[in-house]
């Protein structure tokens, strides 16, 4: 059953993500998925994002950087959203993917180029 982490995770997941994709998100929710949801809102956004240590932009940049490695597109998408959002620059983002193609590869930061301008023209300047 959530409980207060629950709670205190789905209002940063909605402030970062936009209510909208959160909603749709939890309206696909079955048996099978429930626990993943329980434990992403709870684990992800409710203890970690509430942690006062890194304000929300560093953690955007943090997370836009570890997914761009990872190659998961659609979670950066997502995340460039949010970074904004958390009130990151365009022009930081683009300095976090150009860090990942010298540390990570360059076909990684092209990915995540392509992707992340995808998301900035989805989103008002």
């Amino acid at each position: 059953m959530p409980g207060e982490w629950f709670d205190k995770g789905l209002k940063v997941r909605k402030e970062v993500l936009g209510p909208e994709y959160v909603e749709a998100s939890l309206k696909n929710v079955d048996e099978f998925s429930a626990p993943l949801q329980e434990m992403v809102t709870e684990y992800c956004w409710g203890w970690l994002w509430n942690r006062p240590d890194l304000p929300r932009k560093t953690r955007s940049l943090i997370n836009i950087a570890m997914i761009a490695v990872l190659n998961r597109q659609h979670e950066l998408k997502l995340h460039v959203k949010g970074a904004l959002r958390n009130g990151c620059t365009r022009e930081e983002i683009r300095e976090v993917l150009l860090q990942v193609g010298v540390y990570a590869g360059v076909p990684a930061a092209v990915d995540s180029f392509r992707i992340a301008k995808e998301a900035l023209k989805e989103m008002p300047k």
